[in-house]
């Protein structure tokens, strides 16, 4: 995986560089919010996106950064993997 800072994403290529996927991002100081997972229609099926997920979290976490995950994808495998709660935004509720 790279991190591609002009582009603002990260990118997963194969052994051969063909763009396996993407996670897009947007950086404001520490806080960095996932905007959107996609992995290119012939490497699907492969754990391309959960690669990307664990990697740019684990990038998050040795970057000191916290975590707004907008993208669906990103937000339900978080929802399977606890162990980066501590550096994840939590939801916010609108008080009436």
């Amino acid at each position: 995986m790279t991190d591609v800072p002009d582009r603002e994403r990260f990118e997963a290529r194969d052994e051969t560089a063909t763009l396996a996927g993407v996670v897009t991002y947007q950086l404001t100081g520490s806080i960095i919010a996932y905007t959107h997972t996609g992995v290119e229609p012939a490497f699907e099926g492969r754990g391309v996106g959960s690669t990307l997920a664990r990697a740019v979290m684990d990038d998050a976490r040795a970057r000191g950064r916290t975590v707004v995950p907008i993208c669906p994808f990103l937000a339900d495998w978080l929802g399977r993997h606890p162990e980066y709660a501590d550096i994840v935004v939590r939801s916010t509720r609108k008080i009436k």
